[in-house]
């Protein structure tokens, strides 16, 4: 009977120091020998993630502008989303790096890749894959009890969004990242996922660059019929459109301004970003019967 629970013991043990693989947003296998203990987040919607998947306790360094939660903003910095200081981080001794590629540049990750420590690319390009993604921190974090749940409710709302404002009559949206340059997003985005569960159509859906820059003239031709900016600090916004009185979205009163961080960073806010967009395409659907 001892020798039986030893080897019991063995197994449990053996199991404890299992490797851990899960796959990342770019399909790669990203394996860790144990579950991470030191992780080093290299974007403000990663950061959101790794809190939310219950591994906040577990990040040891983190970008500028990652400031969410509360507890973020204490989070030692590593530099920001262009520039990251390599000695810093490799004093950190992190044992999991999560990654953004279109804030970081190539040359900045095949640095990161020559220091041989595990790299999960997070870039979820639909709302299903931000509770997905998740899930799959959880697992490398050893925190699939706190992660499970928080995804699953994630998965609940956004269900529940599209069975809201499943049917609802197309709203041509267009949606303003910044206003100099004026640059949008394509179809491609997950932005314009949101969008499509709102019922909303992106006027520049087709363009091939994930983030074109367009002219005025050019979204004054598309003629939308809404229009959302996001509120940022001495940044004229979706004023820039009441100046033109004939394009629909300024006549109809539907130049809507919404909170950046909840719809620009892909993380688990963006459910709620979504809500607040399908809200403002439904008050612009009412203002047609004016």
């Amino acid at each position: 009977m001892k020798k039986y629970l030893l080897t019991l013991a063995s197994l449990a043990a053996l199991q404890a120091q299992a490797a851990i693989t899960v796959k990342d947003d770019d399909g790669k296998a990203v394996t860790v020998q144990k579950p991470a203990q030191r992780v080093v987040s290299l974007a403000p919607h990663v950061t959101e993630m790794l809190f939310a998947a219950g591994g906040g306790d577990k990040i040891v360094g983190a970008v500028t502008y990652s400031d969410y939660p509360e507890a973020a903003k204490k989070i030692p910095r590593v530099g920001d989303n262009r520039q990251v200081d390599m000695e810093r981080l490799i004093a950190l001794k992190p044992d999991l790096l999560v990654v953004w590629r279109h804030g970081s540049s190539e040359r900045q990750i095949d640095m990161l890749r020559q220091l041989n420590i595990p790299i999960f690319h997070s870039e979820p390009q639909t709302l299903d894959a931000i509770p997905e993604g998740l899930i799959r921190l959880g697992q490398l974090m050893g925190t699939e009890s706190a992660a499970q749940p928080a995804a699953a409710e994630m998965k609940r709302k956004l269900a529940a969004l599209r069975a809201q404002y499943a049917g609802r009559p197309p709203v041509r949206t267009f949606y303003q990242v910044w206003d100099k340059p004026l640059y949008t997003l394509n179809g491609s985005h997950i932005v314009s996922d949101a969008l499509r569960v709102c019922g909303g159509e992106n006027i520049f859906a087709s363009m091939k660059i994930t983030a074109p820059v367009v002219s005025v003239e050019g979204v004054l031709q598309e003629d939308p019929e809404a229009i959302f900016g996001t509120a940022e600090k001495d940044y004229g916004g979706v004023n820039l459109w009441r100046q033109y009185g004939t394009l629909k979205a300024t006549r109809q009163g539907n130049l809507f301004t919404v909170e950046g961080d909840l719809l620009n960073r892909a993380g688990p806010r963006m459910i709620q970003g979504t809500a607040i967009l399908c809200e403002k395409l439904e008050l612009a659907r009412q203002h047609r019967k004016h």
